[in-house]
């Protein structure tokens, strides 16, 4: 130790374990900080982990980019437009889909009701929607075959509605149904019978809302349906890239390329909402855990205070013999800065075991709570998603040991402004 500087020398001596009390409260302060940082990586890495998952999955089954008719609601000549946005550096793939309000009726084979509700049809070709997104490897039984009359469920919508592959269901059109209505007002009885569909597959989409509200169609079953002509209702690219940046610069290369006509949306958009809250939770979050660290910092300041109260002596013979203020108060400051050196690194090492074995502790609570704490019908997820991102945990490591150093600035005061006179009087 004779290298270093005499105050931090001495504060190294002065935070050796002597079995005082003031030792044991500056481990408690150590542990604090340690259990703070470790919170905060362990909470912070799973949010991130969670919010990657999720763009993923969103990713996984929508477009990166769609491209509408900015004056009808059709794209009539879709494949010529397909071709064009194709030759954009920054596409991988175009397929076109229709997206349509229907509604079915199904009959169970084992049952004598019937079951009638209202989705979303969505109509695509396969062997283009293959080049965009991860909807034709979602099947989870049957075949993904649509022929005419073939429809694809969910397995949400096949469970709630008890439907199998092999079951026929009653679609009915919006137009149809409008068609109905308009005949009526008129005087008119003009029925107009559903169309037959065959389930052909049960799916996985990935997500909630996408297997509880969207049924697959073909792309000529969906035309029919949504009652527009021969056009699709819209185009979806794939990107390359598909990260916030490269997302938005595609964007707008495609709208500069297409024009006015076209309206260019991407997933960003689709679904900032959703996305702009797992952003505001993940800060929340880390707002909220904080405070640990505040609370330890503040365990540290009593250490400090309780230590220059018991030091008096020694500080006012230190000021005797010539000591500045300055080195006095970097005495105190070097020891919150031990401290929260010590509890930055093993909260940093006890966060990164923790992720490490995070499913592993998960199952142990799982089976000594008896409650699925992290339920996969719900979060979609088998195991509990991480992600370790190295400015985070930098964030949290520089933040928290500045919070600790700041502790001792106080304390340090104290004893820099204590008189040596009146310090060795009160001895």
């Amino acid at each position: 130790m004779s290298g270093l500087p005499y105050e931090f020398a001495l504060a190294l001596r002065y935070l050796r374990p002597k079995r005082t009390f003031v030792s044991i409260i500056t481990l408690i302060c150590i542990l604090g900080v340690t259990l703070g940082v470790a919170v905060l990586i362990i909470v912070i890495s799973v949010m991130t982990g969670f919010g990657i998952q999720i763009r993923e999955r969103m990713i996984g089954f929508n477009a990166h980019v769609t491209v509408e008719n900015a004056r009808q609601p059709q794209l009539n000549d879709w494949e010529k437009i397909a071709d064009r946005i194709g030759t954009n550096t920054w596409v991988k793939g175009v397929a076109p889909y229709i997206n349509t309000q229907i509604v079915l009726e199904t009959q169970p084979l084992d049952s004598t009701t019937s079951s009638v509700f209202g989705t979303i049809a969505r109509g695509i070709d396969p062997i283009r929607e293959a080049r965009v997104s991860k909807l034709t490897n979602s099947l989870i039984s049957g075949q993904f075959r649509l022929g005419p009359n073939s429809i694809l469920l969910p397995y949400v919508v096949a469970r709630q509605h008890r439907v199998r592959v092999g079951d026929r269901v009653a679609v009915y059109s919006v137009p149809a149904l409008r068609k109905m209505r308009d005949a009526q007002k008129q005087g008119v009885e003009e029925v107009q019978t559903a169309a037959d569909y065959t389930v052909r597959g049960i799916l996985d989409l990935g997500m909630n809302d996408l297997n509880a509200n969207l049924v697959i169609t073909s792309l000529a079953d969906a035309q029919e349906l949504w009652g527009q002509g021969e056009g699709v209702q819209g185009l979806s690219v794939m990107l390359f890239t598909f990260d916030d940046a490269a997302t938005l610069q595609a964007t707008r290369d495609l709208q500069r390329q297409l024009g006015t006509n076209f309206v260019v949306g991407s997933w960003l958009t689709t679904h900032s909402d959703f996305l702009d809250a797992i952003t505001t939770e993940k800060r929340v979050m880390f707002y909220i855990l904080f405070f640990i660290v505040i609370v330890a910092a503040f365990g540290i300041m009593s250490a400090l205070i309780t230590f220059v109260v018991q030091k008096t002596r020694e500080i006012g013979v230190l000021k005797a013999l010539g000591a500045t203020p300055s080195s006095v108060a970097l005495l105190f400051l070097g020891q919150s800065l031990v401290v929260g050196v010590l509890g930055v690194l093993s909260g940093l090492g006890a966060g990164m075991l923790a992720l490490r074995y995070r499913n592993e502790f998960l199952g142990a609570m799982n089976r000594l709570t008896g409650y699925d704490l992290f339920p996969a019908s719900i979060y979609q997820f088998t195991a509990l998603p991480a992600k370790v991102v190295p400015s985070d945990v930098a964030i949290i490591c520089v933040i928290s040991l500045v919070i600790c150093v700041l502790a001792g600035v106080l304390p340090a005061l104290r004893a820099a402004w204590l008189q040596p006179v009146e310090a060795l009087r009160n001895e």
